[in-house]
């Protein structure tokens, strides 16, 4: 599964965010963090809706986007998103 976190350099919330990702990605064997700059990615930033920092999607294997969450998501929020995704 794919956890997508849409950042931006200047955003605070952004850095507790990708705390979060780290905890989940260190308890979910098959989770993988990939971390997206909107300014850098505008294309695939505006592609996928994002409309405000940080946002984070969580895709299972085959794609389907499972969970969708604006600022920062709680841990155990985004490990149901796991569950969901597996």
């Amino acid at each position: 599964m794919e956890l997508t976190l849409f950042s931006s350099s200047f955003c605070d919330p952004c850095i507790q965010t990708r705390s979060v990702l780290a905890e989940v990605e260190r308890l979910v064997p098959n989770a993988t963090v990939r971390v997206v700059d909107v300014a850098s990615n505008i294309d695939e930033s505006e592609a996928s809706g994002i409309r405000s920092t940080p946002t984070v999607v969580v895709k299972s294997e085959d794609g389907t986007e499972v969970f969708r969450a604006e600022g920062v998501p709680s841990l155990a929020q985004v490990l149901v998103a796991a569950a969901k995704a597996i």
